[in-house]
């Protein structure tokens, strides 16, 4: 919520509790009266309207309140008190009347003041983070890092290897550094157990282990210690897919 005046909140709450109008029939009450009566269903309704950036622009709640209370005024103006009388419940068929109202002179007045604001760069960030798009680019490049190098080379026959002749000409990363940023990731998203297991299995820094040998070196125990090995290295990656920004690892796609 959008800060506002606490004070004069409290004041306005305390003025409008005292200036309540008791102990009359609705056809007694005069046009204040009416509009007072109702002004805590303005807040009731304005509260349920969102105060964030994108929704309500530079309104903050009293803003919102100020604007339904200009609709309750025009809403009492409208009011045909021998329509409403005839009603069999004066009281429902009044709220509903103002009520519709007042909605629609509060997102009249969102509509025209969230008109010319300007959105924060890390909310535009947020915005333009759609479907998750961004996730699967994310997953597209620790997949390639990671999966592919588990991947088993199929068996090539002869309707498919010429595939394989064609010659790659695309420049391949340096393994080094692409190594130390992997590990720089790592590091920052992983707890050691899991840093230690993606380190060993593809070899960032050493010669590649196998599950049971990382076991071992890594003090695992257990008759399918191997298992939890594997375990380990899928939750890491996992990890990596759903903690690290896109805009890290974009220009490796």
């Amino acid at each position: 919520m959008k800060k506002y005046n606490v004070q004069n909140y409290i004041r306005y709450k305390e003025d409008v509790k005292d200036s309540q109008p008791q102990g009359k029939m609705w056809d007694e009450y005069t046009r204040n009266e009416l509009i007072i009566k109702f002004l805590p269903l303005v807040e009731n309704i304005g509260r349920k309207f969102s105060t964030s950036q994108e929704a309500s622009g530079v309104m903050s709640i009293m803003d919102i309140m100020q604007a339904g209370s200009i609709g309750l005024i025009l809403a009492v103006d409208k009011l045909d008190f021998e329509d409403l009388l005839k009603s069999d419940d004066i009281e429902r068929t009044l709220k509903s009347f103002l009520a519709k109202r007042i909605k629609g002179t509060i997102r009249r007045s969102i509509d025209h003041n969230r008109g010319d604001i300007r959105i924060p760069e890390h909310k535009l960030n947020e915005i333009r983070k759609d479907n998750g798009k961004d996730r699967k680019l994310v997953e597209m490049f620790f997949n390639s890092i990671f999966l592919s190098i588990d991947a088993v080379k199929r068996h090539e026959d002869s309707d498919g290897s010429w595939i394989n002749n064609i010659p790659d000409k695309s420049e391949p990363y340096n393994t080094n550094i692409l190594n130390a940023y992997l590990k720089s990731l790592l590091k920052k998203h992983l707890n050691d157990m899991e840093y230690q297991v993606l380190r060993l299995s593809y070899g960032l820094d050493c010669d590649k282990k196998s599950a049971k040998e990382i076991a071992r070196k890594l003090n695992i125990k257990g008759v399918s210690a191997y298992v939890r090995v594997s375990e380990l290295k899928k939750q890491a990656v996992e990890k990596l897919i759903n903690n690290v920004d896109h805009s890290q690892v974009l220009d490796y796609l």
